[in-house]
């Protein structure tokens, strides 16, 4: 009897160690899961922001490049999506109107103006002046 009840007991303890690291199993899988599932979380959060990062500089125009062909001297809003543009291409200055459906040149200025810290409406003042002397 003292050994059948030895047999039981010893039984009983490996059902219960085989339990118990099926749930510390189970708990560290879990884990593991959530690591990973914030880790890709945090990942996607960082992605997005660089997007949305890079489309606001570009919708912003903040980065303006210096040495290309065409630079953009001023530029006004008129309306929601209408806006006018002093450019310059070879020394040559042209006041644009730009519309989400097409750019119309509206003058060629004879007289160039210096990009400063004015408002466009100075500029634009001071490239109707010289253009009607």
């Amino acid at each position: 009897m003292s050994y059948l009840t030895v047999l039981l007991s010893n039984a009983a303890v490996a059902i219960e160690d085989t339990t118990t690291s099926q749930i510390v199993s189970s708990s560290n899988n879990t884990s593991y899961v959530s690591t990973l599932a914030n880790m890709l979380g945090g990942l996607i959060v960082v992605i997005a922001l660089i997007f949305l990062l890079a489309y606001i500089v570009k919708r912003l125009n903040l980065v303006p490049s210096q040495n290309a062909l065409i630079k953009t001297i001023a530029m006004t809003q008129v309306g929601q999506k209408e806006k006018l543009m002093v450019i310059e291409i070879n020394q040559q200055q042209y006041l644009l109107g730009v519309t989400p459906h097409q750019i119309n040149l509206l003058d060629k200025l004879t007289q160039p103006i210096e990009a400063s810290n004015h408002s466009f409406a100075k500029n634009l003042q001071q490239a109707k002046e010289s253009h009607h002397e």
